[in-house]
């Protein structure tokens, strides 16, 4: 799964790495404690080309009457995404990229400690969550929303987690985009082995208050 990440990567240079047409109300970065609900990167696309727009992190259906009128989806599994009621459609006609740096995951301590990581591309190179869409809301208050689509860790990540966010390589974003025809099913698969690592990092990220670059930083013990 994945609950909170960072974005580092000016807003012009993300919308050079993707080709994207940047919107003028994007958030700020660096932000290295993204939580939910908060404004996110998303890159879509349409007959015009690609844009880099600020979307709601938080997938909300349409038939919700108001944004806490169910769950907060934040993460849509891949294994049922073409099933479920909520995203269905998005997982046919609304898909999209979640720009980020890198996120964040837990363990547990016997004795319930919550111990946080920080995952990262061995590159360094930024991350492109795979990720569904949703205009939610009428007039003044329509506002867009998305969650990241997620698959069973793979054996490297499973240390950490069960779960883990679907990352997709350039090569295929115009595939999860729709740009190349059909066939998107066959990228929901756990990434490979050698693209992630990870270290433990300070537990005030703990707190969806904290913020600064010490948060990504290694922890010495």
């Amino acid at each position: 799964m994945c609950g909170r990440f960072a974005i580092t990567l000016p807003n012009d240079a993300m919308a050079q790495l993707f080709s994207a047409r940047p919107a003028n109300t994007l958030p700020a970065v660096p932000n290295f404690n993204v939580c939910p609900t908060n404004q996110v990167h998303v890159v879509r696309s349409d007959q015009d080309g690609r844009t880099l727009d600020p979307l709601r992190w938080g997938f909300i259906p349409h038939w919700y009457k108001t944004e806490t009128a169910g769950p907060l989806l934040i993460n849509a599994r891949s294994e049922t995404l073409a099933e479920k009621p909520a995203y269905r459609a998005a997982c046919r006609e609304r898909r999209c990229l979640i720009v980020a740096t890198g996120f964040y995951e837990w363990t547990k301590t016997p004795n319930g400690d919550r111990l946080p990581w920080y995952i990262h591309r061995q590159d360094q190179a930024p991350i492109a969550f795979a990720g569904v869409w949703q205009n939610w809301g009428s007039d003044e208050n329509r506002q867009g929303t998305c969650a990241i689509v997620t698959t069973p860790a793979n054996t490297r990540l499973g240390a950490i987690h069960h779960r883990m966010p679907l990352i997709l390589e350039q090569q295929d974003w115009p595939m999860w985009l729709g740009e190349t025809g059909k066939g998107a099913a066959r990228l929901m698969t756990p990434g490979a082995e050698d693209v992630l690592t990870y270290h433990r990092v300070d537990p005030v990220v703990n707190s969806n208050r904290a913020s600064g670059s010490s948060l990504i930083e290694p922890l010495v013990e």
